[in-house]
């Protein structure tokens, strides 16, 4: 069947690709109502506050901070749009939701979820706290991936990746090991 000169199967292509990179590298990160104080609050009980997608996430960039370096781990950023993103529910569910990252997650890492949803409620605490950790690492796409150690020093970025949790946690254990 063709449509304005294309195949059916190219048009069925074309749209599947809109649908799942419509939060790439493409999509920036508003941040336009951000203050520019450069405190980050550790308030995650304020009324209206949803919390993060997944368990064994936090939502205080503070909280996770502080739980890195007293036990020696990790702090992973996840920048993600987590009902609206394509890339960002395929990394989850490839990735995040998988027993074998969850079990390398709890002995390395502190699970920090920045999260920019399109539906779902969130305090004005964390949603300022996110903006503010957007625009700080210069977040332009989702899903983005900072990685700290306890002192909150860089250590690498990463985005969507196939290959499932293998592949994450190889990319994890050589920053870990610098």
């Amino acid at each position: 069947m063709n449509l304005f000169g294309f195949s059916l199967s190219h048009v069925l292509l074309c749209a599947a690709l809109v649908v799942f990179t419509g939060c790439g590298q493409s999509e920036t990160v508003d941040t336009s109502s951000a203050q520019t104080d450069q405190t980050v609050s550790s308030d995650q009980t304020a009324p209206g506050q949803v919390s993060p997608s997944k368990p064994g996430w936090i939502t205080s960039y503070e909280q996770g901070q502080q739980e890195a370096k007293a036990n020696n781990k990790l702090v992973l950023l996840n920048f993600t749009g987590s009902d609206w993103c394509g890339w960002c529910i395929l990394l989850d569910r490839e990735v995040f939701s998988k027993p074998q990252f969850k079990e390398y997650a709890s002995k390395n890492l502190v699970l920090v979820e920045v999260d920019f949803p399109k539906t779902k409620q969130m305090s004005e605490t964390i949603r300022r706290q996110n903006i503010q950790l957007a625009q700080q690492y210069q977040i332009q796409g989702f899903p983005t991936i900072i990685v700290l150690n306890g002192d909150g020093h860089v250590l690498g970025a990463f985005g969507y990746m196939q290959g499932g949790p293998d592949v994450v946690i190889a990319t994890l254990e050589k920053m870990r090991k610098g």
